[in-house]
């Protein structure tokens, strides 16, 4: 066991995981940087840098072997490794954001104040306010106002006689906004919190909770003053209390005020990448659970054209987003169709992409994914293969934060062993489900119903087949609107499953058919 860990916290050493994300342009940029500093390119920890680049495995029997350091030296050489490689990446031109470049300039004006400068300072200031107001970074643009106070208690510039005044309305209209903003992300965080700990409500006194959680930490504002980044927090607030309460269509209608946010202000792409793939995600998500089918498909057609155009800043950050967004939506759009034959294809790319970002990839996408790829093959009635994903997800560790995705893999399991025939191990495979069932504290009505079902199809004649699954069906069919059970239906479609038993036709043609009278 206690190889296992060591093993584990090697792996996550901060500075091992920080040298091994650098792209050859910015391992390019930190030679340079060292090189530039002088007399350092044979300094150890350039020298530490080179060896732990071209380490496979981060091991410090290995590094204290090399030579380049001892057991004692090495703690504080790492940290000064850490530092320098930071400042390089900060030096470089591809991580110069707006709040880097305003923060610079904000640096550069205190240095000039110290030295006494004052209105070299001033115009630096007041240069850097401007454009933190532009961007809509105003706790940037607070401090520097302050400062500006600072400078002008201990220097009368003359330049206006109502400077002073000036300068106090700004700072409480800007504090006043940054309040706001704190107090709705702060919801906002706190709301996605509760989801994930305690998903979604379950019951009347969860929604009377969370309700009134919701609405007493729900500042007053006025919605004409906010700014873009007020509303923005706005947006996610109520789109997570909407999550919670399974209230999909609210969802949808945030979701949709999140991104036509950036879609008013193509200049908040640039400068918030990172929100915007992350609305489109959720509006993609809403839109599928709501079976707003054209909208989703426009959507996501929107978002591919964004991605080949690059109008959305590419870094490791935004890659590994898009990644996980496009493609989890690509497999979304079979499943709306039933075009699950047609999505094949997806999968072998999927596998390639996993692989290059596992490293930093957290496995519950990773699980997220291969659920999905799952159900793909179950639309395609090859359960074999839907089997082989779903194992991997069973066999997975740590996944206490997904204890649904565990649940409807092994659900989605069983189903998958009675479709290939695999009688003989049903039996195993329904008791290993219903012990972990019997662990989770929130199982569903749903569950439980289709659970004692499906035991009972190993004692019924095949004549009587058909019969046995009408009578599962019109016991599920009532939850499919429930407030608190519908959510079932999500992960795993078992009345469509259901529906192609009793009507012996491919699912796929079953969720064609729902699909088609959506449209209508």
């Amino acid at each position: 066991m206690s190889k296992i860990i060591t093993s584990a916290n090697q792996q996550n050493d901060a500075l091992f995981v920080l040298i091994k994300s650098l792209t050859k342009s910015e391992k390019r940029q930190f030679n340079l940087y060292v090189g530039r500093l002088g007399g350092n390119v044979d300094a150890k920890f350039f020298s530490l840098f080179k060896f732990l680049e071209k380490l496979k495995t981060y091991d410090e029997k290995v590094i204290i072997g090399s030579g380049i350091v001892s057991k004692q030296q090495l703690s504080n050489l790492k940290a000064h490794l850490y530092k320098q490689i930071l400042i390089s990446l900060r030096l470089n031109p591809a991580h110069k954001n707006v709040r880097i470049q305003i923060r610079e300039q904000l640096d550069f004006a205190t240095v000039l104040y110290q030295k006494g400068l004052y209105k070299q300072s001033l115009k630096l200031l007041e240069k850097a306010k401007n454009m933190a107001l532009d961007n809509e970074e105003k706790n940037i643009a607070y401090e520097i106002v302050e400062l500006e106070k600072v400078i002008e208690t201990q220097y009368i510039t003359r330049s206006l006689s109502n400077r002073a005044d000036q300068l106090s309305v700004q700072a409480k209209e800007l504090s006043q906004q940054n309040v706001i903003a704190s107090k709705l992300s702060n919801l906002s965080l706190q709301l996605y919190s509760h989801l994930l700990q305690n998903g979604y409500v379950k019951n009347e006194k969860e929604l009377e909770f969370v309700n009134k959680y919701f609405a007493e930490r729900l500042p007053k504002y006025n919605y004409n003053k906010l700014g873009s980044r007020e509303r923005l927090w706005l947006f996610k607030a109520n789109l997570w209390h909407s999550f919670l309460v399974q209230d999909f269509l609210q969802s949808y209608k945030y979701a949709s005020k999140w991104v036509n946010l950036f879609k008013e202000n193509n200049k908040l792409i640039i400068l918030h990448p990172v929100f915007y793939l992350k609305g489109i995600n959720y509006l993609l998500e809403a839109s599928f659970l709501v079976k707003k089918v054209t909208t989703f498909k426009k959507e996501l057609a929107l978002f591919e054209q964004n991605i080949e155009a690059k109008s959305i800043p590419l870094n490791t950050n935004t890659e590994l987003l898009i990644f996980q967004y496009l493609y989890a939506n690509k497999l979304h759009l079979h499943f709306l169709e039933g075009n699950f034959i047609e999505g094949e294809y997806l999968v072998e790319i999927i596998n390639a992409k996993i692989e290059v970002y596992k490293n930093r990839l957290d496995n519950h996408y990773i699980v997220m994914l291969y659920y999905k790829i799952a159900c793909l093959y179950f639309g395609m009635d090859k359960n074999k293969e839907c089997i082989f994903y779903l194992q991997k997800i069973i066999k997975s560790k740590n996944l206490s934060s997904a204890e649904d995705l565990q649940c409807f893999a092994r659900i989605l399991n069983l189903i998958a062993h009675y479709e290939c025939g695999l009688d003989y191990d049903l039996e195993r495979q329904f008791i290993d489900t219903y012990k972990f069932l019997l662990k989770m504290e929130n199982l569903q009505e749903v569950q439980k119903v289709f659970l004692a079902s499906i035991r009972d199809l190993s004692d019924v004649f095949p004549h009587e087949i058909k019969g046995e699954f009408k009578k599962i069906h019109a016991k599920l069919k009532i939850f499919e609107n429930h407030p608190y059970e519908k959510r079932a239906f999500l992960y795993l479609d078992i009345l469509s499953w259901l529906e192609s038993k009793i009507q012996n036709k491919p699912i796929a043609l079953i969720i064609k058919e729902k699909t088609k009278l959506l449209a209508k």
